[in-house]
């Protein structure tokens, strides 16, 4: 069986170099974009360079619907995952007292929400299907630790670490793997504006991390060699806890 694997978010960033680190190791890739879909050609054009297939889904994590016939009428009509990524996600940074109520909402409903609707149409088929798959969500250093100006974000990562280990051991006995990656200081557009070098100060390795090195995680955790790997937390982080 061919395997297949659906990288939520793989536009750009770490959900990019995830989708070209995974097709670079001969797995089929479904793309995932929401709105920009011009950069999702330009990564799927690079992801059938290697020599594998891939196409792509565009659709809105927080829409449940949406996404459930999008991803029901992708399967149906291409056959089942082996395995997902779920990276897409947001952040609105601000103190608490100051935070509106669409800064929490939105955060949540995109990170924590986009968790139960994206895999809810998938986890199904996997099982019916007998597939020995592999389920990974892109938590957070901010899910495990906190951080200033983040609650409603931190909130967000901290449930998906908590609904992969239930779900880890509700798929353990179906083979189904279910893991966390939580990445800390990565290089990307979303950090272009900190202030780097005082948050260098801080991470023992004093460097930012690359998405390259999250997304070599991810294709070990896609491996078979990483079968008897569920319900884990790991990091990227550079030291940083």
């Amino acid at each position: 069986m061919e395997k297949q694997i659906l990288i939520t978010g793989s536009s750009r960033g770490i959900g990019k170099e995830t989708a070209i680190y995974l097709a670079k190791n001969g797995f089929d890739i479904v793309l995932h974009c929401n709105k920009n879909i011009q950069k999702a050609e330009e990564v799927l054009n690079e992801v059938k360079s290697f020599g594998v297939k891939g196409r792509i889904l565009q659709f809105d994590t927080t829409n449940r619907e949406q996404c459930r016939e999008t991803i029901t009428q992708d399967i149906e009509k291409n056959g089942v995952y082996y395995g997902v990524v779920l990276n897409a996600g947001i952040a609105k940074d601000i103190v608490f007292p100051a935070m509106q109520d669409e800064d929490w909402d939105s955060v949540l409903n995109t990170n924590l929400g986009g968790f139960y609707n994206v895999l809810k149409p998938i986890v199904m088929p996997m099982i019916t299907n007998k597939v020995q798959g592999r389920i990974v969500a892109m938590s957070s250093v901010s899910g495990l630790r906190g951080n200033y100006g983040q609650v409603n974000y931190s909130a967000s990562k901290a449930g998906i670490i908590g609904a992969c280990k239930a779900l880890a051991l509700e798929l353990a006995k179906r083979k189904i793997t279910v893991n966390c990656v939580a990445p800390g200081a990565i290089e990307s557009d979303m950090t272009q504006d900190l202030p780097v070098d005082e948050i260098k100060k801080h991470i023992p390795m004093k460097r930012f991390g690359t998405a390259k090195e999250v997304a070599s995680l991810v294709n070990y955790l896609m491996s078979e060699d990483a079968g008897y790997i569920t319900g884990q937390v790991i990091s990227v982080n550079g030291g940083l806890y």
